[in-house]
């Protein structure tokens, strides 16, 4: 059985085959490869290694690793083909793959590459694919399917479904059509077996099928894909005429860079950005949200000189503002990613009101808990029971401030359309712990009376 993550002896063996020219033991080596693990292996390999391997083994094999392949690896390999290479790969693959591959050249590559396909009717659907926004349902459907004419009998769509399916790599679902390809429904592989060979298909498919519109988000077919368990999807234009189908290996794409966003944007990463990026690439994406860190604390550090009487009078104050800091940073962040994750998973019911009521009333029981342990041990360890309930009680606030704040500012961004995803890293981190240190003093300074 071939491991997860393959070894790099056996990475370094591809590399030795190469450098020797030993193709016979290489194609050897290969062919007993799943396309993904070859894939992995071209990932680790230098350009002329990788384009060796394209070079060597057939389209039918390499196209499927081309969609697998880092995105940069795959950009410096496309650019040492020739345009009919790349063709040959690209006749090898289905419609939203390749359509995939091509947006990333040039628009003169393009244009060379469409050129040189073999199967026109391919090529003609490849170009109605690229006309679609890469993050709607039409860029991300394919257009190989197996459909059937409500009006044909069983013994007919038997027939044409044999032709049909030869296109496609996997038949999910059979789709029912008029004579305008308006979606109609689905048929059931049972009914079609068990019916006579004289029945129209109009007496036996199922209407009811769930479908998307060509310009539906991809987050939004994958929450219907998703909520359904669906393993494809019909998608429609808009007088209803199927047009082409999702898959789930597309949707958990979807699905994965997606997450990736939402984590990058919680760790205060503004762009899609890998670990290999260039430093200058890496340094923009962090930079803006460290500028807003530095902010943050330049804020925080004007409130405390505010306060700089009572600090010099009572010192362990100060000796607590990072704890009370930490703890309205830690409690935005898990009351906003909680939220956060809600909205992705589209499971938030009730109003705005109630969502923060009730967020409220757990931050008021966390508090009182916390800052009741928080009493006991300062009052043991400084003697200062005044201090002590000024840091306690300040505590409890804070709490439930960051709380509020951390429920509120996400639901507040995904009603203006933006990701609230933003909400669970250094904005919501910063904001509560200037918050935090305000409410802090101005509490103790309440309590203690100076």
């Amino acid at each position: 059985m071939i491991p997860f993550k393959l070894s790099d002896e056996l990475i370094a063996q591809v590399a030795q085959h190469i450098e020797q020219k030993k193709d016979s033991l290489l194609l050897e080596l290969l062919e007993e490869l799943h396309y993904a693990d070859i894939a992995e292996i071209i990932d680790e390999l230098n350009l002329n290694e990788a384009t060796y391997i394209f070079k060597l083994l057939d389209s039918e094999k390499t196209s499927d690793v081309l969609t697998e392949v880092d995105d940069d690896v795959r950009e410096k390999i496309l650019k040492n083909l020739s345009a009919k290479e790349i063709a040959e790969e690209i006749d090898e693959l289905d419609t939203d793959d390749a359509a995939d591959i091509i947006s990333e050249l040039s628009d003169k590559r393009k244009q060379e590459v469409i050129s040189e396909l073999e199967d026109r009717e391919h090529a003609k659907e490849i170009v109605e694919l690229l006309r679609y926004d890469e993050d709607s349902a039409g860029g991300l459907m394919a257009k190989e399917l197996v459909k059937v004419n409500e009006n044909w009998n069983v013994l007919t769509c038997v027939k044409e479904m044999r032709k049909q399916a030869e296109e496609v790599t996997r038949v999910h679902s059979i789709y029912v059509v008029d004579d305008e390809d308006i979606l109609k429904g689905r048929l059931s592989l049972k009914d079609l077996l068990t019916t006579s060979t004289r029945t129209n298909i109009k007496d036996v498919y199922i209407p009811k099928v769930d479908y998307v519109n060509v310009d539906d988000k991809a987050e939004d077919v994958a929450k219907v894909m998703s909520k359904y368990d669906l393993e494809a999807i019909p998608v429609v234009d808009e007088m209803k005429r199927l047009v082409g189908r999702i898959t789930i290996d597309d949707i958990v794409d979807v699905i994965r860079e997606e997450a990736e966003k939402d984590y990058q944007l919680a760790a205060g990463i503004t762009q899609d950005v890998e670990a290999d990026d260039s430093i200058w690439e890496l340094t923009r994406a962090r930079l803006p949200w460290l500028f807003l860190g530095l902010l943050g604390g330049i804020g925080a550090a004007a409130i405390m000189e505010g306060f700089e009487g009572m600090i010099s009078k009572h010192a362990i104050l100060f000796f607590f503002t990072p704890l009370i800091a930490a703890m309205a940073g830690n409690v935005g962040v898990q009351s906003s990613a909680i939220i956060v994750q809600g909205l992705a998973n589209d499971d938030l019911k009730g109003s705005i009101n109630n969502r923060l009521i009730k967020e409220m009333l757990l931050a008021t029981l966390n508090g009182i808990i916390l800052a009741i342990i928080l009493f006991v041990v300062v009052s043991i360890w400084k003697e200062n029971y005044l201090s002590a309930l000024a840091i306690s009680a300040s505590l409890v606030i804070v709490i439930i401030v960051a709380g509020i704040i951390g429920t509120f500012i996400p639901l507040f961004l995904d009603k203006r359309g933006i990701d609230p995803a933003i909400a669970t890293g250094p904005f919501i981190t910063t904001s509560n712990d200037i918050f935090g240190i305000l409410i802090y003093f101005m509490i103790a300074k309440l309590i203690i009376g100076i």
